[in-house]
């Protein structure tokens, strides 16, 4: 008995040391991962499923605890990083979406006959070099760490090796990431130079109100946000959105619309909250505005797409500029409280719409919106989800995008952000009607091919005795925490207040 209570304190101290130990799970599992398709010659993908949901959900055990130890300041002197709350809560948020896409990914992969080590291992990739990005205080490795994340996506864009359409998204991905990331390091170059050489964020932001170098300072502040308004996709560096989600595989798609909206709004606020405090007029005028461009325009477009990919795509543009209404509230309490409150929510709806659109397209081969007309009569599950969730994406109440938006939207209204709110208010007005219009469709519309569902589940990838599998039984989960998540939305707010900059030198 004295043994087990010396080595459970123990146990958790080593926890609270080894801060990077949900990394280290991430990296070890790659390793796994690889091994195992070497030895098994690409045969047991099923072992690979496991090992990488496996591997992520202990991930999320141990940066659960991790935060708990934060939280209850256990914590020690160990490896010479800077943790914060706030980087716990967004590790946590990228895990749990690696976490709920891989379920998605796994019928998907095996019924188009494509590799599956390779999409657990750029998954998991993507990952490492998110939770990196959440938690770097230097400008070396908050780039490598975003090109690691970044160019991982990318691969995983072209997944389906096959499709065409894959190659035409993964080209034109590559060269304007590139591009974008190219902008990046030179708002990072002269920070660099003027700073005496300092690569620490917090020494480099000690050294900027003092210098002489206006017109450096400045051009550094215009090219970063042009390098993580791409990452971020707001308008108009938005470009490559809509034919990246239209051109990859659906899991992709969906681990894309989610993952973008963790660590590029992480990396986002680390930079300027930290590095350019002294300049928030500046860049809050130039954040305003490209969140109100994006707003207005995703949500314009996305009623005229046919693609229900595509559709997907111009609302996922318009959610990040409701997400950069949390960024410029600014206020560690409420402000940045209501962006991690919002994001989490809405990595439950997103990912239980595209579970959806997913378990559509395997049985019938098409992600075409007018092939949802009917679907109540040949598929209730299909049409339960999309009942319960798509009313939450666009803020009617009560599930919980709606708390999550009026959250949102009250603290930045409190901060001053008057013209991004209103804009946020009529934009959800519209988003409201092209939710609205599907679920519409999928109970009044009229196919006009009365033997539609034996015909496409014969020609699609799958045969019926797949396509009832674990897609359906995480739409539904999803579906449910959207609508708990919003009756439980005060404990949430709770936990993620006072959550940035409360560092501990651990």
């Amino acid at each position: 008995m004295n043994y087990i209570n010396f080595m459970f304190p123990d146990f958790f101290l080593l926890l609270g040391n080894l801060s990077t130990l949900p990394e280290r799970i991430l990296a070890l599992s790659l390793i796994t991962v690889i091994v195992t398709d070497l030895s098994n010659k690409g045969r047991n993908t099923i072992l690979l499923y496991r090992i990488s949901l496996i591997s992520v959900l202990i991930g999320v055990v141990v940066s659960l605890c991790q935060w708990v130890i934060q939280i209850q300041s256990i914590s020690t002197a160990s490896e010479n990083y800077w943790i914060s709350n706030f980087s716990y809560i967004f590790r946590f948020l990228l895990l749990t979406c690696s976490l709920l896409s891989v379920p998605l990914s796994v019928d998907y992969i095996r019924c188009s006959k494509t590799a599956l080590a390779e999409f657990p291992f750029f998954l998991l990739t993507a990952s490492s070099g998110g939770m990196v990005l959440c938690w770097a205080n230097d400008l070396v490795t908050l780039y490598v760490a975003l090109e690691l994340s970044s160019l991982s996506s990318r691969f995983l864009s072209g997944h389906t090796k096959k499709d065409i359409r894959s190659n035409e998204a993964t080209t034109k991905f590559l060269p304007m990431g590139g591009a974008s990331s190219s902008f990046l390091l030179y708002g990072f170059s002269p920070l660099h130079g003027i700073s005496g050489g300092q690569l620490q964020l917090d020494e480099t932001a000690s050294v900027l109100p003092f210098s002489q170098y206006l017109v450096v300072i400045h051009t550094a502040t215009a090219f970063i946000p042009a390098g993580t308004a791409f990452k971020l996709s707001l308008v108009p560096f938005h470009q490559w959105t809509p034919d990246v989600y239209e051109g990859s595989p659906i899991p992709v798609v969906a681990f894309f619309s989610v993952t973008s909206k963790v660590a590029a709004p992480a990396l986002f606020t680390r930079l300027f909250g930290l590095i350019f405090p002294h300049l928030s007029n500046e860049w809050h005028i130039v954040v305003g505005l490209l969140a109100a461009s994006s707003m207005i325009l995703g949500n314009l477009i996305a009623v005229t797409q046919i693609s229900m990919k595509r559709m997907l795509a111009y609302p996922s543009i318009s959610q990040i500029g409701y997400i950069m209404i949390g960024v410029l509230a600014a206020d560690p309490e409420n402000g940045y409280a209501s962006m991690i409150t919002y994001t989490f929510i809405y990595i439950l709806m997103n990912l239980g719409t595209f579970a959806r659109v997913t378990s559509f397209g395997l049985r019938t081969g098409t992600d075409n919106i007018r092939d949802y007309a009917g679907l109540y009569m040949k598929d209730p599950v299909l049409t339960f989800s999309p009942v319960l969730r798509s009313p939450s994406l666009g803020g009617i109440p009560p599930p919980s995008g709606f708390f999550g938006k009026l959250y949102l939207f009250w603290h930045g209204w409190k901060a001053g952000s008057y013209p991004s709110v209103l804009v946020a208010l009529v934009t959800s007005v519209i988003s409201i009607y092209y939710y609205l219009k599907i679920i519409k469709l999928m109970f009044t519309g009229k196919n006009g091919r009365s033997d539609a569902s034996t015909t496409y589940i014969r020609n699609s990838l799958v045969s019926p005795s797949i396509s009832k599998s674990s897609i359906e039984i995480a739409m539904i989960i999803r579906a449910l925490a959207s609508i708990l998540s919003g009756i439980l939305i005060d404990p949430i707010i709770g936990i993620t207040r006072n959550t940035l900059f409360q560092t501990h030198f651990l």
